[in-house]
């Protein structure tokens, strides 16, 4: 049995001003070491030939340069048809991946690799659950299944269980019937964790649906609300040998998933950012974590809004931590001073100058990390300790703060540039906040300029009705 493996894995902001280009994205290519760590299950499956075609994964961002796009696709097409025949393709997918110049990126990519590897073919893509799916998704790919899990604690278990059905269908001949029922709902990530309800019984409810035949798996997709797409929604899926069995799997999901859209809501305080802090100075357990969450680059921000910053500053918290301005002119200047300098700087807001400034800082260097590829320092202004980095970073790891000299549990307030906290993150929480603060992916959904997607849909149209339509293929 031979099975390539391939992908693009990348999530876009439509509303981000920065593209991702080629080289944002993380190229792993067959014999590469990092195959084997993206992918450590493969050898679980005897007999089965896995060829690595070409995987690419970018941090989140705006839409993907259409010559970036263009690039990898055609290395991927290149490799696969070297490879040929093939009995199965897995794809590493994200979902949510925006293209310049095109709508349904993901629907174009398999749709190419259709005509190459030809219908015998099958093929299984792993989803994050804030992909979005399209008609056309479900009917080139034979299975899909998405994390069940938001933080994503089970990004490796789900492309297992992606490659575990592709084997299983491959070995006893069976191209799964699929169901597919689009939910008009928009959603942000910030809503829908699965650690408190009703996303927790929502995607509780996904293991009762399925038997192991039958039903062979189903996925619910909160889809990704930045995403100015027809396709942008959340949406039920089960594939199996039964259609009435997969079409009453999939119906049950969605209208739970319906039924609740309104009950979906911030799992911590949501304020604005002065509240924010005026909240966590009067906390007198530390530390208090605050996301800044409307430029969170994780899910697409630029990073460098710099207006929580501003705001900050103006109060003058005695210990605050900020992670992170990207810079890489200032990060450059500070080193250049020296540890124990005194600086003076204008930080940030230079990608996303709709929602900021550069910002005036006055401060001492007070640590420098000068690593290769992305050297970052931080900066003491009064009693806010800034962290600025050469390039875009998200900080989701203690390590990441004792690398800089920052013990977190040592801080009253860590400020980071996040929706929902990170399990490390939470876990050294003694409370946390949710920042409504401006930015490509604010939490303000309704009043963002969207032009392409699918109307009605919840929240923009609150008042709709709607009945669960089931599509079979």
């Amino acid at each position: 049995m031979k099975i390539a493996v391939c992908g693009i894995a990348t999530e876009s902001c439509a509303f981000s001003p920065l593209p991702t280009r080629l080289e944002d994205f993380r190229l792993t290519r067959a014999g590469d070491p990092g195959f084997a760590e993206l992918y450590p299950f493969l050898p679980r499956f005897a007999g089965v030939e896995f060829s690595g075609a070409l995987t690419a994964k970018a941090m989140p961002g705006g839409p993907v340069e259409a010559l970036a796009y263009q690039t990898i696709k055609e290395e991927i097409l290149d490799n696969l048809d070297s490879l040929l025949p093939l009995d199965g393709v897995y794809l590493d997918m994200h979902g949510a991946m925006m293209v310049s110049g095109m709508e349904d990126a993901e629907g174009d990519l398999y749709a190419a690799i259709r005509a190459i590897v030809g219908r015998q073919c099958l093929l299984s893509a792993s989803y994050d659950l804030h992909g979005n799916v399209s008609e056309r998704v479900m009917e080139h790919l034979d299975i899909i299944t998405g994390y069940r899990t938001a933080p994503h604690i089970d990004a490796g278990e789900t492309r297992e269980r992606a490659v575990r059905l592709l084997v299983h269908c491959l070995r006893r001949g069976i191209r799964p019937r699929k169901a597919f029922v689009k939910i008009p709902v928009g959603l942000p990530g910030e809503k829908t964790s699965t650690e408190w309800e009703p996303g927790r019984g929502v995607y509780q409810a996904i293991a009762a649906e399925i038997d192991g035949e039958r039903v062979m798996d189903a996925t619910i997709q909160v889809g990704y609300v930045w995403a100015d797409e027809r396709r942008m929604s959340a949406c039920a899926i089960a594939i199996g040998r039964d259609s009435a069995a997969i079409s009453a799997a999939a119906q049950s999901l969605a209208q739970r998933y319906w039924d609740h859209r309104a009950d979906f809501g911030f799992g911590v305080d949501a304020l604005s950012v002065d509240d924010c802090l005026e909240r966590a100075l009067a906390e007198d357990a530390a530390p208090v974590f605050i996301s800044d969450s409307g430029d969170n680059p994780t899910a697409g921000g630029v990073g460098d809004v710099t207006y929580f910053l501003k705001r900050a500053l103006a109060l003058q918290p005695p210990d605050l931590v900020y992670a992170s301005i990207p810079d890489a002119d200032a990060v450059k200047r500070c080193i250049n001073a020296g540890l124990g300098a005194d600086v003076e700087l204008e930080i940030g807001g230079m990608l996303d100058t709709l929602h900021s400034r550069p910002l005036p800082v006055r401060g001492r260097v007070q640590f420098i990390r000068s690593e290769e590829t992305n050297p970052q320092v931080l900066l003491r202004a009064g009693g806010i300790r800034i962290i600025m980095t050469t390039t875009r970073t998200a900080f989701h790891h203690r390590q990441q703060f004792l690398d800089l000299g920052i013990k977190p549990e040592a801080h009253h307030i860590i400020a980071v540039k996040i929706g929902y906290l990170a399990p490390e993150l939470k876990a050294m929480a003694r409370r946390s906040y949710l920042a409504l603060s401006p930015g490509a992916v604010n939490q303000d959904i309704v009043s963002l300029p969207y032009k392409r997607i699918s109307r009605p849909c919840y929240p923009f149209d609150a008042d709709m009705d709607w009945a669960p339509h089931v599509q079979l293929y």
